[in-house]
């Protein structure tokens, strides 16, 4: 599979070219990245250029893409109108997106996920099996202090999942924050979200689950940006056998 990297200068995707370059079942053919004149992808095998308009859409099979939304968005589009499959990691899409998506990829395919770590996609599974189970939750989410988006995609699709296995969420027995906000944000169904921004940190989250007399704690932990680079060569390469918008890796993974 030929693969073009969307936002190829920053972290994520800098990484992403090294692993499409390590992987034999893969090609990387453009690097995108608008701050990027002149430069080489991080394995110095393509010259990285500004924008798609630069890429000629017969050379590429798969974008993945890692840039901001609404970059995301035109990324997508371009992806869409061009019969080229879409493996996305950028947060912060919505349901209007996704619809329009549903729509649009009538001859490519596209799957968007929070994340791509293996062991935070099981963590989301689990979450969504144990809802039904307790009666209260919360989830803590943690990431560097460079990620400008709160809460996480990751923490945002644990959320959903739980909230759509269990709609039967104890309330919040807070009646005064002596700090506004210390609470976190109250999400679907009830379910409490909490982001932490530290220097230092990569990607974390934990899912803290309540009883009667007992509590169940889940927590994965991305130690590198390594983590996910094996979901995401693996979307590449098998994103043609999926047809349509598919939200999450969950479902590539059968799980």
């Amino acid at each position: 599979m030929r693969v073009a990297v969307t936002g190829s200068a920053g972290r994520m995707g800098s990484a992403v070219c090294e692993a499409v370059v390590a992987d034999q079942e893969l090609d990387l053919v453009a690097a995108v990245d608008p701050s990027a004149q002149g430069q080489t992808d991080p394995t110095g095998s393509v010259g990285m250029v500004t924008s798609l308009e630069d890429v000629s859409p017969t050379d590429v099979d798969v974008l993945v893409d890692f840039t901001v939304a609404d970059a995301a968005r035109e990324n997508i589009s371009w992806c869409a109108e061009n019969g080229i499959h879409a493996v996305i990691g950028t947060s912060g899409l919505t349901e209007e997106d996704f619809s329009l998506y549903r729509e649009i990829f009538t001859s490519s395919n596209c799957l968007v996920a929070p994340n791509f770590a293996i062991g935070a996609v099981l963590l989301m599974r689990f979450a969504e099996m144990a809802a039904p189970f307790f009666p209260t939750a919360e989830i803590i989410e943690l990431h560097h202090d460079k990620k400008i988006d709160a809460p996480s995609g990751t923490a945002m699709g644990t959320l959903k999942r739980m909230a759509e296995a269990s709609g039967d969420w104890g309330s919040d027995p807070t009646e005064h924050e002596n700090l506004p906000g210390s609470r976190g944000g109250l999400g679907d169904g009830g379910i409490t979200v909490h982001s932490v921004r530290l220097r230092g940190l990569v990607a974390h989250q934990e899912v803290l689950l309540g009883g009667d007399g007992e509590t169940l704690t889940l927590r994965h932990d991305s130690l590198d940006r390594s983590s996910f680079m094996g979901g995401i060569t693996f979307a590449c390469r098998v994103i043609g056998e999926h047809r349509g918008v598919t939200v999450g890796l969950d479902a590539y993974l059968g799980i």
